[in-house]
C-alpha cells in the first residue's frame, strides 16, 4: 500500500484508520475538531498496565475498535470538507477534559507536568529574566550530545552567552561513539525527543541508531546549536578561581593544550562514555582482533570468523543476534542472563497508514507522543519496590514475583525443545535488579543457531590465540568483542576538577558520587551537571524527559544567581547531604538497590550511585523550584 493512497476521506482513509493508533487518534480529533463525541468512554483506554503488559489498541475490543474509528473517519471527513481549518487555541476546559480521557482522574499538582509534555506551555526562560545577570556571564558547556544540546537549546532562549565543547567530530554523544550492527532505543523513540521539537516522522517506535543521530543532528541544525559547537576539544580539567569567582577550563584540541574560561559550566558528558574492560589476565598475549562495543571496529570483516562476545548486556545482546548468521562459531561467554520484556514490535517499522496520520493529521504526533509519555511516566516502578515482608527468594514482592512469573513462562516459550537454553537464560536475581532488556525472538533465534554456544564458565585468563576458562575448557577465537558496559558510577573521570580551596572532586566523592537534585555539589560553585548521580531511570520515565526538568532547574538557578546579585551559588554540604540520604534510604527499597545483587547502578561499596528511586513526578516538582536556603552565594 502506498502512501500517496491514503487521503483524508474514502478507501484511503479507511486503510490508514485500520493501522491508526486510537488510544491517542481520538483525543487529536477532539482538540482538532473540537467535538467531544470522540471522547466516548466506550473506547476510552485503560493505560493502567500498558507499561508492563502491553497490549494491541490498549486492550480496547474489536467492538469498541470498529466504532471509534468509525467516529474517527467521520470527524476526519467532516474536517476536510470544511477546508481542514488549522487547529484554534484549546479552550482550557475542552483541553482538561481531553487529557482526562488518556489519564483518568490524576492529581491536579501535576497538570503543568502534562501540559509541559504536549508541548503546550513555554518552559523556556525568557531573556528578561536573566536581565540581573552580570554583562559579559558566559557558560561552558561539556558534551554535544542530548544533555547539552538541550542546554543549549535553554541557554539561547535566554538570551545567555555559551560554547559547546565536544570531544568528537560529531555531535549526538553516545549515539555518535556507539555504532555497533543492531544499535538502537529500548524506549520509545517518541518519549525519547524533545517535548519542544517533537517529530511526526519517525519511521519505528524504537528507532535505529541512525534515526536516533539524524533526530539530534535535526535538532541541532534547525535551532543552530551546531555553531555554537567546538569540535574535536577535550575538556580535560576544570578549575574554581576563588578570587575571580570563575571557571577555568583547559582543553586539549589539535594536539595542543589551551585555557579558557568560564562563569559557569554545564557538565553534559553523561555516564555512559568511558567502556568499562574486564580485568582478565594475559589480554596482552592475545594476537586476534579485540574492541569493546562502544569502540566497534569496521575494518575487520567478522564473516567466517570464530567469534567471542564477553558479557550479555544491552549492546552484547543487540549485536549477537546480527553478527550470529555470518561468522563461523559464535561463543557468548555470560556470567548472569537479563529478564527479557517480550516486544514483538521491536524492530519492526511502524505501520504506513499509522505513519502517514501522525505525519498528516494536525495534532495527532503530540498526543501519540503524550500516551506514550503517560504509559511510561510511572511505568513498571511498583513491580521494583522491595515489600520488606516478602521472603520467596527469587523477587522482592508479591507484584515482583508475578512478573518473574509471566517473564519465566515466556523464556520456556521462547527456547522450545532446548531446556538447556531455558535454564542458562532465567535468571536467579529478581526482575529489575538488573536492567532489563526488550527483545522480539531475535535473541533467542540466534542463541539457538548450531554456530553459536553460550559459556558460562568464568574466562581465567586469556590466551595468544583464544580464552581460557575456570573449568579448563580453551576457546580458540579470531576476535573478541567485548560487551561489558561502562565505568558508569565514575562521574567526571575523564577530567580533573578543583573547586573552592582547590577541593579535588574525585577525592571528595572517594568513589561515592552525589549531587543535590543530582546536578549541584557543594564546594563547587556555578558546576551543574546533567545526568548526574541518581538521575538515571530503569522503571520510569525516560532520559529526555528527565534531562528537561534537569535544564530547566539550572535555568532557575541562573534566574536565582541574578536575583542574588551574586557571582556564584553552591549547595550547602548539609542540604546535599540530607538530600544524599534521602535518595540513597530510598534506593535500598528497590530491587536494585538489595544486598547481593551486583549491577552497575551500584557504586563499588554496593550504593546505588545512578538510579532515582522516587516517582517521576516526584523528580518534577523538586526541580520546579530553588530553595534559596540550601545555598550558598558568593559576591
Amino acid at each position: 500500500m502506498s502512501a500517496t493512497t491514503h487521503a483524508f476521506r474514502g478507501p484511503g482513509l479507511q486503510a490508514a484508520l485500520a493501522q491508526a493508533h486510537l488510544p491517542a487518534l481520538m483525543p487529536a480529533l477532539a482538540c482538532l475538531t473540537g467535538d467531544l463525541s470522540a471522547l466516548d468512554a466506550a473506547w476510552q483506554p485503560d493505560l493502567s498496565d500498558q507499561a508492563q503488559r502491553p497490549q494491541p489498541q490498549a486492550g480496547l475490543s474489536a467492538q469498541a475498535q470498529q466504532a471509534a474509528r468509525e467516529r474517527a473517519q467521520a470527524l476526519i471527513e467532516r474536517w476536510d470538507a470544511d477546508g481542514r481549518p488549522a487547529p484554534g487555541a484549546l479552550d482550557a476546559v475542552l483541553l482538561q477534559r481531553v487529557i482526562r480521557f488518556v489519564t483518568g482522574d490524576v492529581d491536579p499538582a501535576v497538570a503543568d507536568l502534562l501540559l509541559h509534555e504536549l508541548g503546550l506551555t513555554d518552559v523556556a526562560t525568557a531573556p528578561g529574566d536573566l536581565r540581573g545577570i552580570r554583562p559579559g556571564f558566559h557558560v561552558a558547556v561539556i558534551g554535544a550530545g542530548m544533555s547539552g544540546l538541550l542546554a543549549s537549546w535553554h541557554l539561547a532562549r535566554a538570551g545567555v552567552s555559551h560554547t559547546i565543547y565536544e570531544r568528537q567530530a560529531t555531535l549526538g554523544g553516545v549515539w555518535a561513539e556507539n555504532h555497533y550492527p543492531g544499535c538502537r532505543l529500548d524506549t520509545s523513540n517518541f518519549c525519547y525527543s524533545y517535548s519542544f521539537h517533537q517529530q511526526a516522522r519517525w519511521r519505528h517506535h524504537f528507532s535505529p541508531r541512525d534515526e536516533v543521530l539524524r533526530y539530534f543532528e535535526e535538532v541541532a541544525r534547525l535551532h543552530g546549536i551546531d555553531h555554537r559547537i567546538q569540535w574535536r576539544t577535550h575538556v580535560v580539567g576544570l578549575a574554581y578561581d576563588d578570587a575571580t569567582k570563575r571557571w577555568r577550563l583547559e582543553l586539549a584540541r589539535d594536539g595542543r593544550r589551551e585555557r579558557v574560561q568560564a562563569d559557569a559550566v554545564i557538565s553534559a558528558v553523561g555516564q555512559l562514555n568511558e567502556p568499562r574492560l574486564p580485568q582478565i589476565p594475559g589480554l596482552e598475549r592475545y594476537t586476534g582482533h579485540a574492541w569493546h562495543t562502544a569502540r566497534w571496529n569496521h575494518g575487520v570483516a567478522l564473516d567466517g570468523l570464530r567469534v567471542g562476545v564477553i558479557g550479555t548486556g544491552a549492546s552484547a545482546f543487540q549485536a549477537v543476534p546480527q553478527i550470529a548468521p555470518r561468522v563461523q562459531s559464535l561463543r557468548v561467554f555470560q556470567r548472569t542472563p537479563p529478564w527479557v520484556v517480550r516486544t514483538p514490535s521491536y524492530t519492526r517499522e511502524l505501520p504506513e497508514g499509522l505513519r502517514w496520520l501522525l505525519e498528516h493529521l494536525p495534532g495527532y504526533n503530540a498526543w501519540y507522543r503524550f500516551e506514550q509519555f503517560w504509559v511510561a511516566v510511572e511505568g513498571r516502578r511498583r513491580y521494583s519496590i522491595v515489600d520488606p515482608a516478602w521472603t520467596r527468594p527469587g523477587s522482592v514482592s508479591a507484584l515482583n514475583q508475578q512478573l518473574r512469573e509471566m517473564l519465566e513462562q515466556d523464556i520456556r516459550s521462547s527456547y522450545p525443545g532446548r531446556p538447556d537454553l531455558q535454564r542458562l537464560m532465567t535468571p536467579e536475581y529478581p526482575p529489575y535488579a538488573k536492567r532489563m532488556l526488550r527483545d522480539d525472538g531475535a535473541w533467542p533465534a540466534a542463541l539457538m543457531r548450531d554456530n553459536v554456544r553460550v559459556v558460562t564458565a568464568p574466562i581465567r585468563e586469556f590466551t595468544s590465540t583464544g580464552v581460557r576458562c575456570a573449568d579448563g575448557s580453551a576457546h580458540e577465537l579470531d576476535a573478541v568483542i567485548f560487551g561489558t558496559g561502562f565505568r558508569a558510577s565514575e562521574f567526571l573521570s575523564s577530567m580533573r576538577v578543583t573547586g573552592r580551596a582547590g577541593a579535588d572532586l574525585h577525592t571528595q566523592w572517594g568513589g561515592e558520587p552525589q549531587a543535590y537534585r543530582g546536578i549541584c555539589v557543594p564546594g563547587f560553585p556555578n558546576l551543574f551537571l546533567l545526568y548526574g548521580p541518581n538521575t538515571n531511570l530503569i522503571t520510569n520515565g525516560s532520559l529526555v524527559l528527565f534531562g528537561e526538568f534537569e535544564v530547566e532547574l539550572v535555568m532557575r538557578c541562573l534566574k536565582t544567581l541574578a536575583a542574588q546579585g551574586a557571582r556564584a551559588m553552591e549547595p550547602t554540604f548539609q542540604a546535599a547531604q540530607a538530600d544524599a540520604q534521602r535518595v540513597a534510604a530510598a534506593a535500598r527499597g528497590m530491587a536494585y538497590g538489595i544486598d547481593g545483587v551486583r549491577n552497575w547502578y551500584k557504586s563499588a561499596s554496593g550504593r546505588v550511585t545512578q538510579n532515582w528511586p522516587f516517582s517521576t513526578v516526584d523528580f518534577w516538582r523538586q526541580t520546579r523550584e530553588v530553595r534559596v536556603e540550601d545555598f550558598t552565594f558568593h559576591s
